[in-house]
């Protein structure tokens, strides 16, 4: 008979072979490989770019694929004898809103820089819906130490629910400069204008270079001149978009992507300098238009992780924290989800937080394994493939896989809304309506229970309630609304599952 007794050596191998992922803090454990998933990502990921195309304020090019938009807001700008055509409607009315679009630019550049290698086919057209950001980002930043911020009187525009492409109602401009200053919006405004020099840096270097050279411009008055612009436009922009976490975020997220994109030493001596006054090791968790502390660490620790900046150290240290309080099971974990597993921070558009929390971490589990490193939350590791299984969970509850096998992306899988919060959608096209509808008829439409006639595709909306419901109420904005800045950082998301599943 053989001994039954296991060598040292035996031993030692099984016990670190077993136990080092759960044990060992550096442990590093091998990429599974993928299983099988019910999601089409690729589909997904086509219609989550294709959505900017409904989006699209402006003289429309002759590529343009959603055939039921038309020309809108041809004179924008005007009212003060400056060209600002084109650009975004932020969500479903017909406003643009300079701070939410410019938050929507950078996300959407920062899916191409880190995930675009991956889009196969769509890369050009997630550069297209950049383009189409930027272009109107460079008109409205056009003037020293001014940049216009905001085109439409927003509460007459609600008081409509007319086609962009009726659209009588006050064009009305605001503006930003060095009297009323806005260091929120200008240095997102920057930000955004800095990451998109990224995405064009070897496309089309030329206006990568006009891109950076602007974003160091309005950085600078951004931080020269500083306040909130809700201090001024607080009539104009409350409670729409109001500045409520303060501009001191924008100020260091600027610096962040002006550092990336530049790497010239005086943005990490900005940071290093001023990173303390401007919150960068505050605890808060979420991260969405207005707050950009946890994006700003997550992009400066991969500064430290890859390329051993020292002096940005702390930043991987404020990214641990962020991600302890987001896994589920974790001690120090203070995310709520819904009984059905989605992650709930607000009732007004909570899908805008799952799909830039999903972005964060999967992004930050890129760094880490590019790093070989992990994360320790007071004793139990997280690993990059935990991250990566939240986040597609939280991607694959979007796309259907809950308690009401609803997608909450138009257009995708065989159940998702129909009554999308949203005018151009909920109304007849031009092409089946000739004659202007008028402001006030289109109030029957938002109140009736027929779906959207034009389908806005890859639109992502609000989302289901804490419990899980989801009633399909065009009226009910606070989860049938779809935005622009809900949808850019899905579409990294999407590019890695699609990538990682075979798909692309």
């Amino acid at each position: 008979m053989t001994s039954s007794v296991l060598s040292p050596s035996l031993v030692i191998f099984l016990l670190v072979s077993f136990a080092a992922p759960h044990f060992l803090c550096n442990a590093f454990p091998a990429q599974p490989q993928p299983h099988f998933t019910s999601q089409n990502y690729r589909d997904a990921l086509s219609k989550s770019i294709l959505f900017f195309e409904g989006q699209r304020s402006g003289k429309l090019p002759p590529n343009q694929r959603l055939t039921w938009r038309g020309d809108s807001a041809l004179s924008d700008g005007s009212a003060m004898n400056v060209d600002l055509v084109g650009g975004y409607y932020d969500a479903g009315d017909n406003m643009k809103f300079g701070f939410p679009m410019a938050f929507t630019t950078t996300m959407l550049s920062w899916s191409v820089i880190e995930f675009g290698g991956l889009m196969k086919d769509e890369l050009q057209n997630a550069r297209d819906a950049v383009c189409w950001a930027t272009d109107y980002l460079l008109k409205a930043t056009s003037q020293p130490d001014t940049i216009f911020v905001q085109v439409g009187d927003a509460n007459k525009d609600h008081a409509c629910w007319e086609r962009p492409e009726d659209m009588d109602t006050p064009r009305s401009v605001f503006k930003i400069d060095t009297n009323s200053p806005g260091s929120d919006v200008a240095a997102e405004t920057a930000a955004a204008l800095a990451a998109a020099s990224l995405v064009f840096k070897t496309t089309d270097p030329i206006y990568a270079k006009l891109l950076l050279s602007r974003a160091r411009e309005v950085f600078e008055f951004a931080d020269k001149y500083r306040g909130a612009y809700s201090n001024w436009l607080k009539d104009e922009v409350c409670p729409f978009y109001c500045s409520y976490t303060g501009y001191q975020d924008e100020l260091l997220w600027g610096a962040a992507w002006l550092h990336k994109a530049t790497k010239n030493p005086t943005y990490l001596n900005y940071i290093q300098v001023n990173g303390q006054t401007l919150g960068a090791d505050e605890s808060d968790n979420t991260f969405s238009w207005d707050d950009k502390h946890v994006g700003a660490r997550i992009l400066l620790s991969k500064a430290f992780l890859l390329q051993k900046v020292q002096a940005l150290q702390d930043y991987k240290g404020h990214a641990d924290d962020y991600i302890c309080s987001l896994i589920p099971g974790i001690p120090s974990s203070q995310a709520q989800f819904t009984p059905g597993g989605l992650l709930f921070k607000s009732s007004d558009s909570n899908m805008q937080y799952v799909t830039s929390t999903s972005f964060l971490i999967l992004t930050y589990a890129k760094y880490l394994d590019s790093a070989h490193m992990v994360v320790n939350c007071g004793g139990v590791v997280v690993t990059p493939d935990m991250l990566r299984t939240t986040a597609k969970k939280q991607v694959d509850y979007l796309l259907g896989d809950n308690p009401l096998k609803m997608s909450y992306m138009v257009g995708y899988g065989p159940q998702y809304p129909l009554r999308v919060h949203h005018r151009g959608s909920s109304l007849p096209s031009v092409a089946s309506h000739p004659d202007k509808i008028e402001c006030s008829f289109g109030f029957s439409i938002l109140n009736s229970q027929s779906p959207n006639p034009n389908i806005l595709m890859g639109a992502v909306v609000g989302g289901p309630d804490q419990q899980d419901q989801f009633p399909d109420q065009r009226s009910d904005y606070d989860h049938s609304e779809p935005a622009t800045y809900t949808n850019a950082p899905l579409v990294g998301a999407l590019a890695y599952l699609a990538h990682t599943f075979g798909q692309l």
